[in-house]
């Protein structure tokens, strides 16, 4: 059947370069790692993980503009690796894209989903370059696109590795002088550890900072009630996953027992999970980020969806600068309605941002990239570094 065509609005895209790629953590966060006895966290995955795994995207316009787009993903997390997302773009999703303007978003994505099922990373990718393409054809920063500006600094989120109950107190007080006034702590070993971690940490930070915590899908949905009661008395801002990521009758089952709102990570890909998760009362808040639940245009679908039935809303990832600028512009566009600090950790993770001029992070806030777009350009140097393979080039 011939495939339908789409409305141009503005210049088409003429070209795609996809390279994989992997940076690796800072000698800091290995050694952190080694540390804690694993991977930091209670995610029951096995294999080393030396470095973040990435798919970057160049999307060049007719007039030469250039549009940047970033996915992160990790086995036990997203289930596919750079290579297969650069193959479903390779392979059929480019046929939705070029010869487009990124001005028809909306129909390209559609196309997308009319022709290929799942793939929200994949689509996502693309999406994004889309979105910083708009930018810089209209000469507009990104966040002005997505429906103005609501803040230049937002305010963020530090991030505790699962270890030794007083050393996580200890790190936790280090981010909070350093001007953090929201920390994540891993949990996950038992009911009664976590309550001494999290008794630890609320003893030493007082009773302003926000604590939120995240299991990593450590415990059965009777366990993980047990677990959630034994903490709340210190007063937590959001639980994450603390079932297995497919059981959302658990998580269900959780929040019903609780008083802590529950957030969904592990189990949240695509717009239908988040809608499925709300219509079960399984959580009270939805996290989202660059590939969940699939670039900008989902993500703003899934602000709009969860705002308008009073759920917080936390953006969140560990990322390089493309994608942590894109999560910037969307929540500085959203920033009141969120009702949560992000979390960005990629900056204080990777040995490398893989952009040209570092984002503006200090004292626990982050200032929204000047420049149309994402307002970022792209170290081609550092690109063909960490490249783990050779970037394919698609074109009209």
């Amino acid at each position: 059947m011939p495939r339908k065509e789409m409305a141009t609005k503005g210049p088409k895209i003429v070209r795609l370069e996809l390279t994989p790629l992997q940076v690796p953590f800072k000698q800091i966060v290995r050694e952190a790692m080694q540390h804690a006895g694993g991977l930091g966290m209670a995610i029951p995955a096995e294999e080393d993980w030396p470095g973040g795994d990435f798919a970057i995207c160049k999307m060049t316009d007719e007039e030469g503009h250039t549009g940047l787009g970033e996915q992160f993903v990790w086995w036990p997390e997203t289930g596919v690796s750079p290579n297969q997302i650069i193959i479903a773009i390779q392979e059929a999703l480019y046929r939705y894209v070029l010869g487009r303007s990124p001005f028809d978003y909306k129909d390209i994505r559609t196309h997308m989903n009319n022709n290929m099922a799942r793939n929200e990373t994949a689509k996502g990718l693309l999406d994004i370059a889309c979105w910083d393409l708009m930018g810089k054809t209209n000469n507009k920063q990104a966040c002005e696109l997505m429906g103005g500006k609501q803040a230049d600094a937002l305010a963020l989120a530090a991030l505790v590795p699962l270890m030794d109950a007083q050393d996580m107190a200890d790190m936790a007080y280090g981010w909070q002088q350093a001007g953090f006034g929201t920390i994540r702590l891993k949990l996950g070993r038992s009911a009664k550890g976590d309550g001494e971690i999290v008794r630890l940490v609320r003893e030493r930070l007082g009773k302003k900072a926000q604590i939120r915590v995240d299991y990593n899908q450590a415990y059965n949905p009777r366990d993980a009630v047990q677990a959630i009661k034994e903490i709340e008395p210190y007063d937590i801002e959001i639980a994450e996953q603390p079932v297995a990521a497919t059981d959302f009758s658990g998580m269900a089952y959780v929040q019903r027992r609780v008083k802590t709102p529950l957030m969904s990570h592990e189990g949240c890909f695509s717009l239908q999970d988040i809608e499925t998760l709300i219509a079960l009362k399984a959580v009270r808040i939805i996290g989202i980020n660059s590939e969940r639940p699939g670039g900008v245009t989902n993500a703003l679908e899934a602000i709009k969806y969860a705002t308008a039935r009073s759920l917080g809303v936390v953006i969140h990832n560990q990322t390089l600068g493309i994608a942590d600028s894109m999560m910037i512009h969307l929540a500085a566009a959203h920033y009141p309605s969120l009702g949560h600090s992000i979390e960005l950790f990629g900056n204080v993770m990777y040995e490398d941002d893989l952009i040209i001029t570092p984002l503006d992070f200090e004292a626990g806030m982050v200032r929204v990239p000047h420049g149309p777009g994402w307002g970022v350009e792209l170290d081609e140097v550092a690109l063909e570094r960490y490249a783990t393979g050779p970037t394919i080039v698609i074109k009209q």
